[in-house]
């Protein structure tokens, strides 16, 4: 033993306790490990920004791993963050920091609360500040901010899903009148080919409801709510800021949406900028509304279906879309064994949707390759979704994965206008 060591140990020669003899070596205590010898210089520069603290917290229990989505392709979570970085990786320039996908599952295990839905965007913000950001994530930001949407679409082809939607639907920015439903596309629904071919389906589903509804059309813009998550809070506010200022402009009764990350925006973050409104997600809105419909047929499908982590983890909704679901004539409903609270993540979430190429150099399958070998194996002949991100996400995998054949990829309203005509 050194001469150090001996310092560090304390010992009474002589000591009773409650008339037991622990004299010496008995009672022999160890002052505890001096962590602050070690450099952990990496860790102190991502907790001393604010919204990243609580990465301090974690205690090495382990707990997220397995939760976590990225780990079942990867190497990677919470903890490993936690202990690559008190190691010395530097987070700011670490492919980790772009591997999130903020789908919440780790924090509703943690008990520390070490939040990566506040770490990861806080961390994201000052990388974004330096240019350090993958070129596909840095793309969709400047498109944001030039065209109002990630793809780079112009604002004038926002509304041209409505030529041949095959039911009326009022766009607001043409001629402004008061309505019960503001409806607020998105980008995916507004662009993308199946994205539109949902939006078409859900024209027709609200005319025959007889609902009194409009969109915005051209002067709608991304909620950008994946873009903040992804570390551009700056474009976020910017882009929110205006479509509050568009959205003070009509009058509606309540705000509905078919994106859950837009749902989240609209609930939870644009409020802070002083745009409060009655928001739906649209399963919310027409799941009381499915005993109204005069079903034209019933649908011989077995199904399953893929929980959005924005919708039910980080807002709490599931029952939902299940409702809808089980009103559907004729479909057998099948869950996967990860469903619900402990959902599986399509990959999407917190940039993900622009960052396929980066991940797949650093995980072995994509997040939406592994969740369709799930639901292949659940005997279903379709997997139903409803996010904008998930349908070409999950045909891309289907692809991949080599299922097509095998399995379908259908939206929730997609199959509610099947059933009506």
């Amino acid at each position: 033993m050194t001469e150090i060591e001996k310092e560090r140990v304390h010992e009474e020669e002589h000591l009773v306790f409650e008339g037991m003899d622990i004299s010496g070596h008995w009672n022999r205590m160890f002052e505890q490990r001096v962590i602050w010898e070690h450099d952990v210089s990496a860790l102190d520069r991502v907790t001393e920004i604010p919204g990243a603290e609580s990465l301090a917290y974690c205690y090495q229990c382990g707990k997220c791993t397995p939760a976590c989505p990225v780990d079942h392709v990867g190497d990677f979570s919470p903890r490993k963050i936690y202990r690559r970085t008190q190691l010395g990786a530097d987070l700011l320039t670490s492919p980790d920091l772009w591997l999130c996908t903020t789908c919440g599952n780790c924090l509703r295990v943690c008990p520390k609360e070490v939040n990566l839905l506040k770490i990861m965007p806080a961390v994201r913000e000052q990388a974004v500040a330096t240019g350090n950001v993958p070129p596909e994530l840095q793309k969709a930001f400047e498109n944001t901010f030039q065209y109002g949407n990630p793809m780079g679409e112009p604002a004038r082809k926002r509304a041209d899903w409505v030529a041949d939607a095959g039911a009326p639907v009022a766009v607001l920015s043409r001629e402004p009148r008061p309505v019960d439903v503001l409806f607020f596309v998105e980008c995916y629904w507004a662009y993308h080919p199946r994205g539109r071919d949902a939006a078409r389906a859900f024209a027709r589903t609200m005319e025959v409801l007889g609902v009194d509804w409009g969109i915005l059309g051209a002067e709608e813009k991304c909620s950008c709510d994946s873009q903040r998550a992804a570390g551009e809070r700056g474009l976020f506010e910017m882009v929110a800021e205006q479509n509050i200022a568009t959205l003070e402009r009509y009058e509606f009764t309540r705000l509905v949406t078919p994106d859950p990350h837009a749902y989240n925006s609209f609930r939870n973050e644009y409020p802070k900028l002083g745009g409060v409104y009655d928001v739906s997600h649209y399963t919310q809105f027409l799941a009381p509304l499915m005993g109204q419909l005069p079903w034209a047929r019933e649908l011989p499908y077995r199904v399953t279906f893929h929980d959005p982590c924005y919708l039910g983890r980080h807002n709490g909704e599931y029952d939902a879309p299940r409702e809808m679901i089980r009103q559907i004539p004729g479909l057998e409903f099948v869950e996967m064994f990860r469903c619900k609270e402990n959902g599986y993540c399509c990959g999407g979430g917190g940039g993900g949707m622009w960052l396929d190429s980066f991940s797949g150099n650093h995980t072995n399958e994509r997040l939406s390759e592994r969740r369709v070998r799930e639901a292949v194996e659940t005997g279903a002949e379709m997997l139903v979704v409803c996010c904008p991100y998930e349908v070409s996400r999950f045909e891309d995998a289907v692809k991949s994965t080599g299922n097509e054949g095998k399995l379908l990829v259908r939206d929730v309203i997609e199959l509610v206008d099947e059933a009506l005509h």
